[in-house]
């Protein structure tokens, strides 16, 4: 059994004030006794506009917003994930990157957004993440001391052979740190959420952004940890916050021993 805690934020323009109101939820999640926090989609940097993310956006090795992260997982000896970062990689390009931290707070492993978010919602409201961004190309797994997780960001969620193949590489526990818009979210986010939990009967840690942000744009929020067989363990609506509650690995095995279905396709 362990403790995990999924942090809501409404990430704005400006690193330095996200990194603060984060650190704030991280330790609030520590005085929960957690082992394990999860932060959002887009945590460091919340913006539409290319030229903005590309004048802000760093390397890795020189990211403000992970190097205070990196140092808050060693102060409290927790395993953190970013649940993403924009980061600036060679040629001027930008990658959606989810990033796990271990108590050390040395990087562990790293995972880029392979699904990019192209879709045209009314005349007002349209996304093309692909005209910004850098697709990532590999799957990613890591075993952490309770057991393997699978990373994936937001739009990543709506692509279930992906879950599939992060489950049947021995993954317990799912990532979907996301900023679904408001239009969608109340639409399909829980649905969506539940069926990858109960499809591959795998824990699911989902933090998100949410609220109105700087620029007008309105993120579902809705953070939430599901068990395995799809139900609702802890959810936050609307504010910043942090929500936290046991795991229990041998859960999700059981049911898998009682349903074989990863073992039929």
């Amino acid at each position: 059994m362990f403790k995990v805690s999924c942090i809501q934020l409404k990430s704005n323009n400006n690193i330095i004030n996200n990194l603060d109101r984060t650190k704030k939820l991280i330790i609030k999640a520590v005085n929960q006794n957690t082992d394990f926090i999860i932060t959002p989609e887009v945590s460091s940097l919340f913006s539409l506009n290319k030229k903005n993310l590309l004048n802000i956006s760093t390397s890795m090795k020189h990211d403000i917003y992970l190097k205070g992260i990196k140092r808050l997982a060693k102060k409290y000896r927790k395993w953190i994930l970013i649940g993403s970062l924009i980061i600036k990689i060679p040629k001027n390009k930008l990658v959606n990157r989810s990033v796990l931290i271990d108590r050390n707070g040395k990087i562990k492993t790293y995972y880029d957004k392979i699904h990019m978010y192209d879709v045209i919602l009314s005349k007002r409201e349209k996304y093309f993440e692909s005209k910004t961004f850098k697709a990532g190309k590999k799957i990613k797994t890591y075993n952490l001391p309770w057991g393997k997780i699978g990373l994936s960001v937001c739009y990543d969620l709506r692509f279930p052979n992906l879950y599939r193949k992060l489950a049947k590489k021995g993954s317990l526990f799912l990532s979907i740190p996301s900023a679904f818009t408001e239009t969608t979210g109340k639409r399909h986010w829980h649905s969506l959420l539940k069926a990858r939990a109960i499809e591959n009967f795998s824990y699911v840690f989902a933090a998100a952004q949410g609220g109105t942000h700087y620029n007008g744009r309105k993120t579902f929020g809705h953070t939430m940890i599901i068990s395995p067989d799809g139900k609702i363990l802890k959810e936050l609506k609307k504010s910043e916050g942090v929500i936290t509650t046991k795991i229990f690995p041998d859960y999700a095995k059981k049911l898998r021993k009682m349903i074989p279905s990863l073992k039929k396709d």
